[in-house]
């Protein structure tokens, strides 16, 4: 991801970002001290995973690819920081081709008629020193509604391949597909979804 001027538990999923600005060789493990600017999503390195209750026997999971973005981030004022990020939905994947068909299907995601998912912040809070709290909006499924995710600061410096900034972060957040019009076997398949960025 260059400069510019920055769904769904146990799959692990980062998004990275990243800037052409040197910096030092040592990686930043204190959000305070990360270079403030303009990030783009990095597509290779950016995961989204979800997860669903199966039946009440079993954690279901799939994965979103391909997601791309920018967050626009104030080191020194946080607050006033700001993430956008879109979601093709066609990307989705899971362990059954069966499965993984019939959620791009009108029965579910109708990928064709709602091809993106997105998430605009609307605020974010600090919760301590690597934390924050994301308000936002995620449009699904032709719904937009409001979601929290709780963001969890990894690292930053200078990648030792492409030698531009990066900066990665994680973020969980738990909501009902039901608010966005997918209901598809609720309750078998639980309305809650737990998702990792």
């Amino acid at each position: 991801m260059t400069r510019t001027s920055l769904l769904f538990s146990a799959v692990f999923a980062v998004i990275t970002f990243s800037t052409h600005a040197v910096a030092s060789d040592q990686t930043i493990t204190q959000a305070s001290h990360i270079q403030s600017g303009t990030y783009a999503v990095e597509a290779g390195h950016t995961q989204i995973g979800f997860s669903v209750l199966h039946f009440g026997f079993t954690n279901y999971f799939g994965v979103f690819s391909n997601a791309s973005g920018t967050l626009e981030l104030n080191a020194q004022s946080p607050a006033s920081s700001r993430l956008s990020v879109t979601i093709p939905v066609a990307s989705v994947q899971t362990t059954s081709t069966q499965l993984t068909d019939e959620l791009k299907s009108p029965q579910w995601f109708d990928a064709a008629k709602f091809p993106d998912a997105t998430f605009v912040s609307t605020s974010v809070q600090m919760v301590d020193q690597n934390n924050a709290t994301i308000h936002g909006k995620l449009s699904l499924h032709g719904v937009t509604k409001p979601i929290t995710l709780h963001a969890h600061f990894v690292g930053a410096g200078v990648n030792p391949i492409d030698k531009k900034y990066t900066t990665g972060f994680d973020a969980t957040s738990t909501f009902n597909r039901s608010d966005f019009g997918i209901k598809t076997y609720v309750p078998y398949v639980s309305d809650a979804v737990t998702l990792r960025i």
